[in-house]
């Protein structure tokens, strides 16, 4: 008979392993407690009478058998038949933890005052600019009128970084570059310029991109887009001599608002025709792949969704005062909801939005908003002339360092360019 068949009994087949189920698995025994256990119950049953009158107290007796649980020394069987699983780690650990309480989640803990104010003399009240920006340098860059000053963030320091001519002036929108050194200048003469930081200079002017003022900027990478009072979308490739690299026209008002999608991949533009578009870089068309007509007034709020990529928020100013959400895959509204108010900072849930939190302290409606680079703080201004940050996010356990090799690469060739 081959000797890999199994054995049947009356219809039903036995497992190999079960053929010799009363021989002893040695793998599974310990000769060593077994030698202990065998000599022990000998000397009991000649010493019985000693071991009788050594009585123990109960603390020790108690600690005498949770050593020998952790030792397993309370074992009652010599042989072994089969192995017994192991048991899991610091399993001590995870029985003690079944009888404790859940821990109840934390709640945030909002300020409801801001932590630091500065004033902002000579700010334009001009609702379509955008004039305040937090480079990743932690530095953040406001236009006053024609002066373009900073303030570093890790020093407190504030310097006026450079002035305009009056003929070009004022400065009407701002950009810092994403190595967080170079920053871009949209003026009310349609000129832009790229400034070092560092050096304090201006490394080159870009004329014709526009014929108007430039009130919106927005960098992808090595590539600038800019938005202008003409309705025109122009990107910008700064690294080249023939900077124009792409041209979206669809809007029939002022650009107000740029802002790229985390991927690159898609670009989101809000005018004051009320409208909201979403153009595709992929795509070989210059026209728009979504056109959004739902708000009421002028579209300056963008923001991509940082954990869903097709995930879009606009917000209308004036009368509409909504924000509303976008799949933009599909171009369809998920929802909507009405912000009440211009005047202060609110903080909403996503995606139940249940308003959290309600921040006042300026007198004057919102014009300028920006966030530093750890994402824990939030930068307001307005026409009030006062700049005011609101810690509403809180410190986040490590912040994330720029790549000085992949910051400086876009950049690299054009201070040799003219």
């Amino acid at each position: 008979m081959n000797a890999g068949m199994n054995w049947k009994e009356h219809g039903r087949k036995i497992p190999k392993e079960n053929l010799d189920r009363f021989i002893p698995n040695r793998s599974a025994m310990d000769f060593d407690f077994a030698h202990h256990a065998l000599t022990e119950a000998l000397i009991e049953a000649r010493d019985g009478k000693k071991k009788e009158a050594r009585e123990l107290s109960p603390s020790k007796e108690a600690y005498r058998k949770r050593l020998a649980e952790t030792l397993g020394l309370n074992r009652t069987r010599i042989l072994a038949f089969r192995n017994k699983p192991q048991p899991p780690l610091h399993s001590h650990y995870h029985s003690a933890s079944l009888h404790q309480q859940p821990l109840k989640p934390r709640r945030r803990r909002i300020p409801q005052s801001c932590s630091k104010v500065l004033d902002a003399p000579n700010i334009l009240d001009d609702f379509y600019l955008n004039l305040l920006d937090w480079g990743s340098r932690n530095v953040l860059a406001i236009a006053l009128g024609h002066t373009l000053c900073l303030w570093d963030a890790s020093t407190g320091s504030v310097s006026e970084f450079m002035t305009i001519e009056e003929d070009q002036g004022p400065i009407t929108s701002i950009s810092w570059a994403p190595d967080g050194s170079h920053v871009a200048l949209g003026l009310n003469n349609s000129q832009v310029q790229l400034w070092d930081s560092s050096s304090i200079r201006m490394i080159r002017t870009l004329n014709g991109v526009h014929h108007s003022r430039v009130g919106s900027l927005a960098w992808n990478n090595h590539i600038l887009t800019t938005g202008g009072m003409d309705g025109n979308i122009i990107n910008i490739d700064v690294r080249i001599r023939s900077h124009v690299v792409g041209t979206y026209r669809g809007h029939t008002g002022e650009i107000c608002g740029l802002k790229w999608s985390g991927s690159g991949m898609q670009l989101a533009s809000g005018g004051n025709d009320n409208v909201v578009h979403v153009w595709d870089r992929s795509s070989a068309s210059s026209r728009w792949l979504h056109r959004l007509e739902e708000h009421t007034s002028a579209v300056k709020a963008l923001a991509w969704c940082p954990f869903q990529s097709n995930l879009l928020a606009t917000g209308g100013g004036g009368t509409d005062g909504a924000i509303k959400f976008w799949n933009t895959h599909t171009g369809a509204c998920l929802n909507s909801v009405d912000t009440g108010s211009q005047n202060h900072l609110a903080l909403w849930k996503y995606p139940s939005l249940v308003k959290m939190a309600e921040l006042t302290g300026h007198a004057s409606r919102v014009l300028y908003m920006t966030q530093s680079p750890d994402g824990s703080t939030v930068a307001l201004a307005a026409g009030d002339e006062s700049l005011r940050f609101w810690d509403v996010f809180g410190m986040p356990d490590t912040a994330k360092k720029p790549d000085q090799k992949a910051a400086h690469e876009p950049f690299s060739p054009v201070t040799r360019i003219r």
